[in-house]
């Protein structure tokens, strides 16, 4: 299959899942090397950009999604007569925070970052589908992880987590420094 007729099938196999399509599971489809799914996966991101379609492709860590432009957002939105999205609370961003700079972590994790019970703010991120299950701890009570999703990177803009913007170290060291000193027991030296 040429280039062409690789993006061609891209192209088709996008619209018709609607949602995120890993690389692999497009090259398996096509029968083709995940590499070359990867080029023509690109190659039609150039081409739709530089056409400036009413759609797009993005590449959401390593899987591809078609979208509509961003330039007819508001004509696709009365379209589809959607509703804005409820913003996010303090306590849901502080909550998504912890997730995506910690992941896979737990709700006992969060909320001892946290300082605060998260039980709220974990189920409207799961139902806003901002963060998923991701398995479970192999300890005593085997706790639910958590991670976030794809429609997190599309939500916030970002291609992958390695575009998340650097935490500030020396907040986070002294938080997990203060952490440590709660656990010591009474009178033990630091």
């Amino acid at each position: 299959m040429d280039n062409l007729d690789l993006q061609r099938a891209v192209a088709a196999m996008l619209f018709a899942a609607g949602e995120a399509v890993p690389t692999q599971r497009m090259a398996d489809a096509a029968g083709v090397p995940a590499e070359d799914v990867r080029e023509a996966a690109e190659a039609l991101m150039d081409r739709l950009g530089f056409e400036r379609a009413g759609v797009r492709v993005v590449r959401l860590e390593d899987a591809y999604q078609m979208c509509s432009s961003g330039e007819f957002a508001d004509v696709v939105a009365r379209v589809l007569e959607t509703r804005k999205p409820p913003r996010l609370s303090t306590a849901q961003l502080e909550t998504l925070t912890v997730i995506a700079y910690y992941q896979p972590t737990t709700k006992a994790y969060v909320e001892q970052l946290r300082g605060v019970d998260s039980s709220y703010s974990i189920g409207a991120l799961l139902n806003k589908k901002l963060i998923e299950e991701s398995g479970r701890l192999n300890v005593p009570g085997r706790p639910i992880l958590y991670r976030t999703t794809p429609a997190f990177l599309r939500t916030f803009g970002l291609t992958s987590l390695e575009e998340l913007p650097p935490m500030d170290r020396t907040a986070a060291d002294a938080e997990e420094t203060q952490l440590a000193l709660q656990d010591l027991p009474e009178g033990a030296a630091p």
